[in-house]
């Protein structure tokens, strides 16, 4: 995640091959909730550095539905 700005950051998402760039508020998003789930941000001066890998989540709709905070079940590894 890139720049100070809200507005500004940019996330770029690597799934194999295949790459995805969120820009704004979608990079806020992911970034918000990577620091929530505890990963370590590294970085200089307006920007930040976060990785996962093996990233593996199930989502339960019916859950997500009864809006009582669960469906969502994931895990992941920290760093390179």
């Amino acid at each position: 995640m890139s720049n100070v700005d809200i507005t500004s950051r940019s996330c770029e998402l690597n799934f194999g091959a295949r790459k995805r760039t969120l820009t704004g508020r979608e990079a806020n998003e992911v970034g918000a909730t990577m620091a929530a789930a505890g990963i370590p941000s590294e970085g200089a001066a307006g920007s930040s550095i976060e990785s996962v890998s093996k990233l593996r989540c199930t989502i339960e709709p019916n859950e997500i539905m009864q809006k009582a905070g669960g469906g969502a079940q994931c895990s992941f590894e920290t760093g390179q």
